[in-house]
């Protein structure tokens, strides 16, 4: 079953490669869409993808990278866009 998610993620998640980080993580897991940093120090992303697939990176998204803190993660159900290819960091 394809889904998308909007994840909003708070902590020390700028300036320690976070974005970098849920790229490879989508890479790997072979799901589409977009992150980047919001002007309050918050990190967003949206993930497109097989459930299993969004479950993995999401929780990768919860531990994110050895140098950040992720304190909440706000999550929200999409519909999907039907895109199967391509991740960018914005």
């Amino acid at each position: 079953m394809r889904v998308a998610r909007r994840y909003v993620i708070s902590g020390r998640v700028q300036g320690v490669g976070f974005r970098f980080f849920t790229e490879a993580a989508a890479a790997r897991e072979g799901v589409c869409g977009w992150v980047r940093n919001l002007s309050d120090g918050r990190v967003e992303a949206r993930i497109e993808g097989e459930l299993s697939a969004v479950d993995r990176v999401e929780a990768a998204l919860r531990r994110g990278p050895s140098s950040a803190r992720v304190e909440h993660v706000d999550v929200e159900d999409l519909a999907p866009d039907g895109r199967t290819t391509g991740f960018a960091i914005r």
